[in-house]
């Protein structure tokens, strides 16, 4: 369940009225809270990396609702999809011709359709082993067992977009390329119409909710206070705040 950027706006305004530090318009917010979302999402990663040293150690719980590294990866399934390659035969290459903005790519599977068919998972080499191996008659890919390296050469209409190379791979070659990729979050964004005396209405239509999990809600709305000079020591404000805001908002609809 996603993070309603309706329950978070107000609530910020909430106690910023409470603690007399001024009004923060829509576009100041979303500003804001694109900028903390993004923060929480790079956290993901060094705690990720942290957690599994502890499971390495068997110093880490591993009960079924108290493994923290499984916490993490239940935080980023939002982000996550498969994009299927397009393919570019000027620069023999593989890029994402999608709408979707790519934070990380993993594991790459190649399909040859050919006879007979393979399903295989490219390995990831840097261009300096990419060279070597391709050249080479005793160690070359094959299509059981494929090569790939990033690189940036796109079409020309897609300037500096992450792109794959993979080896065995022509213009003749038919088959597919999908990649297991991490997306970057989708802003938030408050969006609102103006009412008769010149306030703001929130539009649910036009808005768009944070993609983190719910259990972030208390962290969005510490993180973006502390950026208008607000800090929080007790989470359990936040709660009340919540309440006392929603309150507000019922009483004004009624």
């Amino acid at each position: 369940m996603a993070v309603s950027v309706n329950t978070v706006y107000t609530t910020v305004l909430y106690i910023l009225n409470k603690e007399q530090r001024g009004y923060v318009t829509p576009s100041e917010f979303n500003s804001i809270a694109d900028l903390v979302q993004k923060e929480i999402f790079n956290s993901y990663f060094p705690n990720g990396n942290q957690q599994n040293r502890k499971n390495q150690n068997n110093s880490e719980n591993d009960t079924e609702f108290f493994n923290m590294f499984e916490d993490i990866e239940y935080k980023l399934s939002p982000f996550k999809k498969d994009i299927t390659l397009t393919y570019d035969s000027a620069n023999n290459t593989f890029y994402n011709a999608t709408s979707s903005s790519i934070y990380k790519i993993g594991e790459v599977l190649v399909t040859y359709t050919g006879q007979p068919k393979y399903e295989s998972i490219a390995q990831l080499v840097d261009k300096r082993d990419f060279e070597k191996i391709t050249r080479s008659k005793l160690t070359a890919p094959t299509e059981q067992y494929p090569l790939f390296i990033t690189t940036n050469a796109t079409p020309t209409s897609l300037p500096n977009q992450l792109a794959l190379k993979i080896s065995p791979w022509t213009s003749s070659t038919s088959g597919s390329v999908v990649a297991s990729c991490l997306l970057n979050p989708t802003s938030p964004n408050w969006n609102f119409t103006v009412g008769s005396v010149g306030q703001y209405i929130y539009s649910a239509s036009s808005s768009v909710d944070f993609q983190l999990d719910i259990s972030e809600q208390t962290n969005l709305i510490i993180n973006i206070l502390k950026y208008f000079g607000i800090v929080i020591n007790d989470p359990t404000i936040i709660q009340v705040a919540e309440q006392e805001s929603q309150a507000v908002q019922i009483n004004e609809k009624s």
